[in-house]
């Protein structure tokens, strides 16, 4: 039997990494075995710790992962990627898919890793549609969309309005307010008529 290659990742680097780490030790992955990515989105193809732990596998090895989403994003990157593991003779294991512990080396873990996986790609498709759904609707309807405070205030903005209607360049009043000039017509925008 070939060794267990844990890796645990968190996107930010305030979180924390230990839940993780702690979960893949108690599952049998030694500390030597085990790569840890802070702060690294799983939407990137390089991650550095990921790529050491691939580097790490051989034939007869397993990879351990908490959950599917500690892997990456969308469900054909992570088939593609448990099928390149089965062509190098290499397990996946997922501590917590669907409930419990599955290993694509077995024909069942491999069918729930695979439809886990497309229902993981399913609800982030469906939380991408809901945030674009719920942008639009708020500024259909002028709202806040929060974000950054602007820079430059609705009164300078008027002021410039002003300025540009009066007959000054609109490029040195644009650059003085250190606007573009796509940001300023969409803000000047909402105060004409």
């Amino acid at each position: 039997m070939g060794k267990l290659i844990g890796y645990a990742r968190v996107s930010m680097k305030q979180q924390a990494t230990e839940r993780q780490e702690a979960d893949l030790l108690a599952a049998g992955v030694r500390r030597d075995d085990l790569y840890v990515d802070q702060g690294v989105s799983g939407a990137r193809a390089s991650r550095p710790a990921f790529d050491r732990a691939l580097e790490a596998i051989h034939d007869g090895d397993t990879l351990v992962v908490t959950t599917l989403d500690r892997l990456g994003r969308s469900t054909q990157n992570m088939l593609d990627f448990a099928e390149g593991l089965r062509a190098r003779s290499a397990g996946l294991r997922v501590l917590n898919l669907g409930g419990g512990d599955v290993d694509t080396s077995t024909p069942m873990g491999s069918m729930v890793f695979t439809v886990m996986s497309a229902l993981a790609q399913m609800e982030l498709d469906i939380k991408r549609e809901r945030i674009t759904d719920s942008v639009a609707k708020r500024r259909a309807l002028g709202g806040d969309l929060g974000g950054r405070p602007h820079k430059v205030s609705d009164r300078q903005i008027k002021n410039a309005i002003r300025l540009i209607d009066g007959g000054e360049a609109a490029e040195g009043v644009l650059r003085d307010l250190g606007l573009s000039r796509s940001t300023f017509y969409r803000r000047a925008r909402a105060f004409q008529v």
